[in-house]
């Protein structure tokens, strides 16, 4: 399988890419193409452009989570895909995976909606739409994880702003927060957006799901900002445990993690334009 960075909120070393706040993975595995969340606006359409790859022959998208700077590049998506159908160029139907209530209204005070703003329903008007809490495999290896329990003390519990759910605004808890997850030999490499489900949750999950705790790497935001000394020790020690190979925080990740994740897990830096290939 081969996972290419196409949004980020940092940049690699080519001048042609664009970063932005936001994050977007270009996957291939077993011939089926995947766009693992879609960034905040239409970088991510431009980055693949300059990097030689095809977006319209994408066989699924995978949306983490709901929030904006993982599903506005979305609309952007959908613009670039009708035009290119109405221009008679060869484009292939994907396939939207993500949890139920990822198309949920969300809201942040002094900013307003925070979500995705395109609606399951219109989505479904030109895509084919999932939404499924359940494990989903997309190939043999790679698989959308689905609603992820919350098994520590020290993982997401503060609320995110707010989300609208029966027609009342209560404290929101990104339940729908997920990962993706390729099983190999080594063992699991989990590709997640947020983590705002929590990073050892989803080590956890994972590890129950595939019945193995051989772990090879991690790669995606980790929602560390600001971490309070305490939780960020945990998380840490936690993570130490599992031996994970290789660990790739980005996104939502802010300089004083990765300066702890680099110096006690030997994290490495990614920006747009990574590449990384996972192995059977």
């Amino acid at each position: 399988m081969k996972l290419t960075v196409l949004t980020d909120d940092n940049i690699g070393k080519s001048r042609r890419l664009l970063a932005e706040h936001g994050l977007c993975f270009y996957i291939e595995d077993e011939a089926k193409k995947i766009l693992f969340d879609t960034g905040y606006s239409d970088v991510f359409i431009k980055n693949a452009v300059s990097l030689g790859i095809n977006l319209l022959d994408l066989d699924y998208i995978v949306l983490s989570h709901g929030h904006y700077d993982h599903t506005w590049g979305l609309n952007h998506y959908l613009e670039f895909y009708i035009s290119a159908f109405d221009q008679k160029q060869k484009v292939k139907k994907p396939t939207i995976i993500t949890h139920p209530d990822t198309f949920l209204e969300k809201y942040e005070e002094g900013l307003g909606e925070i979500g995705c703003i395109l609606t399951e329903e219109k989505l479904k008007k030109v895509f084919n739409v999932i939404t499924t809490d359940e494990a989903y495999s997309l190939t043999e290896n790679l698989t959308f994880l689905g609603e992820i329990p919350r098994f520590n003390d020290f993982e997401a519990k503060e609320p995110v702003e707010k989300v609208l759910r029966n027609g009342k605004y209560e404290n929101d808890y990104v339940i729908e927060d997920s990962v993706l997850v390729y099983k190999s030999d080594k063992g699991l490499s989990i590709i997640t957006g947020c983590s705002h489900s929590g990073i050892c949750n989803i080590v956890e999950y994972s590890q129950k799901l595939f019945k193995t705790t051989k772990m090879e790497n991690i790669i995606g935001g980790l929602h560390l900002i600001d971490t309070p000394k305490e939780k960020m020790n945990k998380i840490i020690e936690y993570l130490k445990k599992q031996d994970i190979k290789e660990l790739y925080p980005c996104h939502c990740t802010d300089f004083s993690a990765k300066i702890e994740l680099t110096r006690k897990l030997n994290a490495k830096n990614i920006g747009v334009g990574f590449k990384l290939e996972f192995y059977k």
